[in-house]
């Protein structure tokens, strides 16, 4: 078992923090990485890039927002217990170099992802600006932390709850129009957003990396289930991502490729919170 030392519900109780103990994968996950995750043995296989790791002490964090069952399921998890599963690290990590000025975009859970490539970059001599946007006020997570890891930093909410109202394309389109010395630009966050950020950096001529998150089954490459289309190849988001430059991405067929279990999703989870609301739950424990 990889047991939950540390667990913290955040934004309304919707997004969830683990620190979870899995030294081995401490020891050696760098920024852009992902683990695959499953509760128990009747669990799901769940992908999620990892927010921040503790080598010393043997930690990796993960933060999820509870979409579905499976990630219901994570959330009835508390400190001292943990789960039986936890695979990596997986996948590419984010190549840094110092190039000068970049800028940091991320929305919902995807600023979690965002955060450690953000530090990683300032770490090694850029100058940074970053931009993280939410629905609301209360749904905005890491802001002390994407704070610290920035030279400069905005904040986006939808409906004006907090800082700028309105898109995080907005402010970065903004920020490509006042410094034309912008060399990359790393946008993490719900597929819409990272297609539309991709838009507005394309205009500007700017470097973009985005991390996917298509359906995925092992992680190594050998299903093929969670390819996608990067430079009208087929490439596969577990070996060869998740982080790809995003004005190669074909992102139509990305967002087709999501929406494949659409109907299938919504009844199990219906059918867990039914059967969850009444206590201990046997279909899924």
């Amino acid at each position: 078992m990889f047991e939950i030392v540390e667990r913290q519900e955040m934004a309304q109780g919707t997004i969830i923090s683990n620190w979870i103990k899995a030294p081995k994968i401490a020891a050696k996950a760098k920024p852009g990485q992902f683990v695959i995750l499953r509760a128990n043995e009747k669990g799901e296989r769940i992908p999620l890039t990892m927010a921040d790791t503790d080598p010393a002490k043997g930690l990796i964090n993960i933060i999820y927002m509870v979409v579905g069952k499976s990630t219901a399921l994570f959330k009835t998890l508390q400190v001292g217990q943990g789960y039986i599963d936890v695979i990596g690290p997986l996948g590419q990590p984010t190549h840094l170099e110092k190039v000068g000025k970049v800028i940091c975009v991320g929305g919902g859970t995807g600023i979690a992802v965002l955060h450690p490539i953000t530090r990683g970059l300032k770490q090694i001599g850029n100058f940074v600006y970053s931009v993280i946007g939410a629905r609301s006020k209360d749904l905005l997570i890491l802001e002390d932390k994407m704070k610290a890891a920035s030279d400069e930093m905005m904040i986006c909410t939808d409906d004006g709850t907090y800082g700028h109202k309105g898109f995080v394309t907005d402010k970065l389109k903004e920020t490509l129009e006042k410094d034309k010395d912008i060399k990359l630009a790393v946008c993490i966050g719900p597929v819409p957003m990272m297609k539309f950020c991709c838009k507005v950096t394309k205009e500007f001529g700017v470097k973009t990396l985005v991390s996917l998150n298509p359906i995925m089954v092992d992680g190594t490459g050998m299903c093929g289930c969670c390819r996608v289309k990067v430079e009208g190849k087929m490439q596969f988001a577990c070996v060869d991502g998740p982080e790809f430059e995003g004005h190669e991405v074909d992102w139509d067929e990305l967002d087709l490729r999501l929406r494949s279990y659409m109907v299938e999703e919504k009844v199990s989870y219906d059918q867990f919170k039914e059967c969850h609301g009444g206590g201990k739950c046997s279909c899924c424990s």
